[in-house]
């Protein structure tokens, strides 16, 4: 019968690790070394005992022969020094120990049988050392395959009976050696086949208390992962506020800096919201949900969504919080992105299905514009073809964003492509750029390379000048383009001189169909980011170092940093 698990790899065959006769030797050498010194104590044990037994018995009535206690004590010095000197057992092993031709054998086994047989034989004062042959009968039926043990115990049954026989000679009663012999040996083979398949019972327990703990271990690292790599925070809470684990977003979330298990929650001020969660929770006894607002260092507070869960309690166990805890900012975020992805495939659907019709309203309408020319109605037909327009802009900006969409984001060469952005879109908005006008370039040098896609970077930019076109005040320079390496990226820079924003706007800027104008589709602002994103880069807004002016930053890879 073959065993399989996380810990039995590489076995070797023996009584005390197996299932199944034949017994195999054992695979653990920690267990087999435990074994095996214990015999071997045992062994030394009894050879101070037979010493002891042949002293008292010289004290009290006939001197033993001396060569029994020669052997005796012979006999003590070997076993005592065996279990004491390790180098003396060194290559001991349950393979060494299955093959009767093995010097280990012998030193543990065949040297017992042999000195307990003479023992027995020759002892004149009729001392019967049968009971001793227990000791290497047991040690091989544990240690040795089964059929090894019971071939020990056939050897040490005939000794009892060579014992019987040679009693012949010195004129005993041969019948009752012979009754006695006979009954010892039935009781050894009866010692050896228990021992064998007590050993064999305990050997599959302990195989299967070792593949489960190996299992449970490698749960426990798998859990342990999962666990660590949540981007949800996960504590295990005691009724006493203790924290008996903590993953790190948890550690994040609530600003626990060190790597202690020992934590209190009630021994943080900023904590006591947790406490009080946590209290009513178990006041409760059951699962429970709740928001509540974390003071952070800063002055400012950090609002929290809690979900506790309890463990099953079970007898002599104690029962323990499970609380998940989420940052409500990211937890809107990924519900408002999730809202506007499925949005998103919605609304490039509708636009698809728009464009045509668009684009027969817009034929139609510049065939009205050539037959009413000089009329009143030619105005109509401008503010049509305005309209138009937008709603193709809309649907453009709609369909770039559509999910699924794979950039081809290439190296670029920025400089050129900024400066001629710049000049189109100068001559569309009459913005001549130069000295004393109200729009500025600064290129640091040509030929700065970044990766993006060329249409989608001249879109991002004109978006940013139409914005800074809008909300920059009048006079020279108040809308700059600039393009620099910084920290080995590529940073392009729109700056628009005005007030600054709201902070109740400043929050939104980047959010869809938000827009503090009335014909405005708040789109451009979201495109640019969404863009940027899509190539690797980022965009940010911020309020220029003199005060004076707003920023939008885009920062780009260069391909070095790629």
């Amino acid at each position: 019968m073959s065993v399989s698990g996380p810990a039995l790899s590489g076995g070797h065959p023996g009584s005390w690790f197996v299932d199944a006769a034949p017994p195999a030797p054992v695979d653990s050498s920690a267990s087999f070394e435990r074994l095996y010194r214990a015999f071997l104590a045992a062994r030394a044990a009894l050879g101070l005992a037979l010493i002891a037994a042949q002293l008292i018995a010289a004290a009290l009535s006939t001197p033993p022969a001396p060569s029994t206690l020669g052997l005796s004590a012979s006999y003590a010095f070997a076993a005592v020094a065996l279990w004491l000197f390790p180098q003396l057992r060194r290559g001991a092993s349950a393979r060494s120990l299955a093959r009767i031709s093995s010097l280990h054998w012998w030193s543990a086994v065949g040297v017992d049988l042999i000195l307990f047989g003479v023992l027995h034989a020759l002892d004149p004062s009729g001392v019967n050392y049968g009971a001793l042959f227990v000791m290497p009968v047991l040690m091989a039926a544990v240690l040795s395959p089964r059929l090894l043990g019971l071939a020990t115990a056939a050897i040490a049954t005939l000794g009892l009976l060579g014992a019987a026989a040679w009693s012949l000679l010195s004129g005993a009663d041969v019948g009752l050696k012979t009754t006695q012999a006979g009954l010892v040996g039935s009781g050894l083979f009866a010692v050896s086949l228990l021992a064998g398949e007590l050993s064999a019972r305990l050997a599959r327990e302990e195989r299967a208390a070792r593949g489960s703990l190996a299992l449970a271990r490698q749960q426990e690292m798998l859990n342990r992962l999962v666990i660590d790599e949540m981007q949800e925070g996960v504590l295990v809470v005691d009724r006493r506020g203790r924290v008996h684990a903590m993953n790190p977003a948890s550690r994040a979330l609530l600003g626990a800096d060190h790597g202690e298990l020992s934590w209190q929650l009630r021994g943080r001020v900023d904590w006591q919201p947790l406490v009080a969660a946590l209290e009513e929770a178990y006041a409760a006894r059951a699962s429970a949900e709740a928001v509540v607002a974390l003071p952070l260092s800063n002055g400012v507070s950090r609002s929290l969504r809690l979900r506790l869960r309890f463990t099953r309690q079970r007898e002599g166990s104690e029962e323990l919080c499970v609380m998940f805890v989420e940052d409500n900012r990211e937890l809107l975020a990924r519900t408002r992105q999730e809202k506007l992805a499925a949005m998103g495939r919605v609304s490039a659907g509708i636009a698809h299905e728009i464009r045509n019709p668009l684009a027969a309203i817009a034929q139609a309408n510049a065939l009205l514009a050539e037959d009413v020319g000089g009329s009143r109605a030619e105005q109509l037909t401008r503010m049509v073809a305005s309209n138009v327009q937008r709603l193709k802009r809309l649907v453009d900006d709609v369909t770039e964003l559509a999910p699924g969409v794979q950039p081809d984001t290439q190296a670029l060469d920025v400089s050129a492509l900024v400066l001629q952005a710049c000049e189109d879109w100068a001559q569309v908005n009459d913005v001549a750029p130069g000295p004393g006008s109200r729009f500025e370039m600064q290129i640091e040098q040509a030929g700065l390379m970044g990766l993006f896609d060329a249409e989608h970077l001249r879109r991002v930019l004109v978006n940013l000048l139409d914005n800074a076109h809008r909300h920059a005040d009048a006079g020279p320079g108040t809308i700059q383009v600039r393009v620099k390496l910084d920290d080995g990226a590529l940073l392009l820079v729109v700056r628009s001189a005005g007030a600054p924003v709201p902070p109740e706007i400043e929050r939104h800027l980047f959010e869809p169909f938000f827009s503090t104008r009335s014909r405005g589709s708040g789109l451009g602002l979201y495109i640019c980011r969404e863009l940027c994103e899509r190539h690797g880069a980022s965009i940010e807004y911020r309020r220029a170092s003199d005060g004076a002016a707003n920023e939008f930053s885009v920062r780009l890879r260069t391909p070095e940093s790629a």
